[in-house]
């Protein structure tokens, strides 16, 4: 048995690495609001500043000059908000279907999507543009949105989650007359609210920091969401800001900061409530 001194200092090792730790993981975001106040030459001087600088305005200035902020954020809700709500649906009904329902070819129909998290995305991209040429959505949001929906993962963690919901209460809710998609909704999903968090933080994050596939099928610059407009201003070195690119950084990353903070209950509840066993 440890003496008490012993155990005192354990503890003050173990309070000591997670100080070193949640600096090391914080630094760099800390870093990245003060070089957002700063100028390019305070960025890249040889002792570069650590605290807030007086260049915020400026740099939002040139920031603007250089993108149409309030396009590229309306943009990037706008297909961000969209994906989220239709992602959540049929990655809930789809897992809700695979859990709960008994049909011939389950299993075979379960294997195949679990199969498909093995193709790598960047694969399909040449396939999937052809297709939006022929069908006539290239340069459209539908054509951004529609090929993301329906991913294997999100149908695996709903029906993963869905599995430890009571069968019981559906077939009471059956037997009292209720229809499948009024007992999905009223019945199934008010209790799914973790993992609807979980996977909603997720989809929310995959979309806001989609890059490639909006980069190739989008040609209208007004149309760019947050990641294909930022990379716009990483152009030749002699043009580079740093401080507006650190400003524009700010503007990507902090609506998913904000997202996690609000919902993180919610997303480790709803990843935790997946580990069940059919």
């Amino acid at each position: 048995m440890k003496r008490p001194t012993e155990r005192n200092g354990l503890k003050i090792v173990t309070y000591i690495v997670l100080i070193v730790a949640t600096f090391i993981s914080l630094f760099p975001f800390y870093f990245m609001f003060v070089s957002a106040t700063n100028t390019h030459s305070d960025i890249l001087s040889a002792s570069p500043r650590l605290i807030f600088g007086s260049n915020l305005a400026e740099n939002f200035k040139n920031l603007n000059e250089r993108l149409d902020l309030v396009q590229i954020l309306f943009n990037s809700c706008i297909l961000t908000f969209t994906y989220t709500f239709l992602s959540m649906l049929i990655h809930s009904m789809s897992g809700y279907a695979l859990a709960k329902f008994n049909f011939k070819g389950k299993g075979l129909c379960f294997g195949v999507i679990m199969v498909t998290m093995m193709i790598p995305g960047q694969v399909m991209y040449v396939p999937l543009f052809t297709l939006m040429n022929r069908i006539g959505w290239a340069n459209t949001y539908q054509a951004v949105i529609l090929p993301a929906l329906g991913g294997a993962f999100g149908m695996f963690m709903m029906r993963q989650n869905m599995l430890s919901f009571p069968t019981s209460l559906i077939e009471a809710a059956r037997i009292d007359g209720c229809g499948e998609f009024s007992i999905f909704m009223r019945v199934v999903m008010p209790s799914m609210k973790p993992a609807l968090g979980a996977l909603g933080i997720y989809m929310f994050m995959s979309m806001w920091n989609n890059f490639m596939w909006p980069l190739i099928i989008l040609s209208t610059k007004s149309m760019y969401n947050f990641p294909v407009a930022l990379s716009m201003l990483n152009g030749v070195a002699w043009r580079k800001d740093y401080g507006v690119i650190m400003l524009a950084t700010v503007f990507a990353v902090l609506p998913i900061l904000i997202i996690f903070l609000v919902f993180q209950k919610q997303f480790v509840a709803g990843v935790m409530g997946g580990a069940v066993k059919e």
